[in-house]
């Protein structure tokens, strides 16, 4: 079995901004040797943010369909509900109380998605 990472290393070019449609997520699936890396993006107009693909209360994946993280302007659950603030990842609702997601740090550089 694959162990399942919760890090990458910086500098990983994961495509250009417009792979992500404004207001929509893409996931993730980063292979190394330790392991694999899941994570999501959410593009908010020129802004990036990255988070683990493990919900806290349940430690699931959030999306059951692909790239289906985001509900209104928030992160959303497909499994219980819990909702995430999509700046800083704060649980904003559902089972999650006093939790957040474990961010990924990204970033675009010359158009490009990078791991920071």
């Amino acid at each position: 079995m694959t162990e399942r990472l919760i890090v990458t290393p910086a500098g990983i070019a994961l495509g250009p901004l417009d792979l992500i449609a404004d207001g929509a997520a893409r996931g993730f699936v980063i292979e190394m040797r330790a392991g694999r890396f899941h994570g999501f993006v959410v593009r908010r107009g020129d802004a990036v943010y990255g988070y683990v693909d493990r919900c806290p209360h349940m430690g699931l994946p959030l999306a059951q369909k692909l790239d289906d993280y985001v509900a209104g302007d928030m992160i959303a659950c497909s499994w219980h509900g819990a909702v995430f603030d999509t700046a800083s990842g704060k649980c904003r609702g559902g089972p999650c109380p006093g939790t957040g997601l474990t961010r990924w740090p990204v970033t675009i550089r010359d158009g490009t998605i990078v791991t920071a």
